[in-house]
């Protein structure tokens, strides 16, 4: 199993600390954002970590050259930030099996060994590390559709959330993701989105399994939530 890393964005809400550098090399509790990714990922014995990188990406391929802990690393590059469904577009050249795709900007302590367990016995095509959240919440990201409990469907920012039931950044899936994400169109703002692809492939009758999130899950985006990271980590550590 690979592990797919999309880490192209520009980060401008972390500005300035990205003025000069990538998102990725952002520090938290001491170790660049990426390192927490990477960790997480090499944890569950993946042979190779594909990385989509864009923004100043020279100076991720310069910190980290071609493996991390002994796993090697493909780069790739996403010229222009189009979207998650767009990152899997361009890393389709190295997928070869089933991957674990985590955002770049994600730190998280969680069951995603248990996320790959499900995702093998299964024989699954998407397998969604997923938490329920207050209503509200679920309209500022990705939410599922239900419908007598069963998960036919998954949008994009709903005025009106259709559950609350929300990914949580880290899938498994197998190579039939890469032909959905090839058949996404772009949003009104030209972005290509991993939500749309997942959907294809529900639509299409494919395997959709989820594991209920145990652990935390940060997306780090602003200064704000590095520091809330940072302070969570090191009080685990103490």
């Amino acid at each position: 199993m690979q592990g797919v890393v999309p880490a192209a964005g520009e980060g401008t809400r972390m500005r300035p600390l990205t003025a000069k550098q990538p998102k990725g090399l952002v520090g938290v509790a001491g170790k660049p954002l990426l390192t927490h990714v990477f960790e997480q990922l090499t944890a569950l014995s993946i042979t190779e970590l594909i990385v989509v990188v864009g923004y100043r990406g020279e100076q991720i391929r310069e910190y980290y050259g071609n493996s991390f802990e002994g796993t090697p690393i493909t780069y790739v590059r996403q010229e222009s930030r189009d979207g998650l469904a767009d990152a899997v577009c361009r890393a389709a050249g190295a997928i070869e099996t089933d991957f674990v795709l985590l955002n770049g900007d994600n730190v998280i302590r969680a069951n995603t060994k248990e996320l790959v367990a499900r995702h093998r016995e299964a024989d699954a095509d998407v397998t969604a590390l997923v938490e329920e959240v207050p209503k509200p919440e679920a309209g500022k990201g990705a939410v599922f559709e239900t419908t007598d409990g069963e998960i036919t469907g998954i949008v994009e920012k709903p005025t009106e959330p259709p559950s609350r039931l929300v990914p949580r950044g880290c899938y498994a899936f197998s190579p039939k993701i890469v032909h959905a994400c090839r058949l996404v169109t772009p949003n009104e703002t030209g972005e290509y989105e991993l939500t749309d692809a997942i959907s294809l492939l529900l639509w299409a009758g494919h395997v959709l399994e989820t594991v209920e999130l145990d652990g935390w899950c940060y997306n780090v985006n602003t200064p704000a939530d590095r520091e809330t990271v940072t302070e969570r980590l090191r009080s685990e550590e103490s």
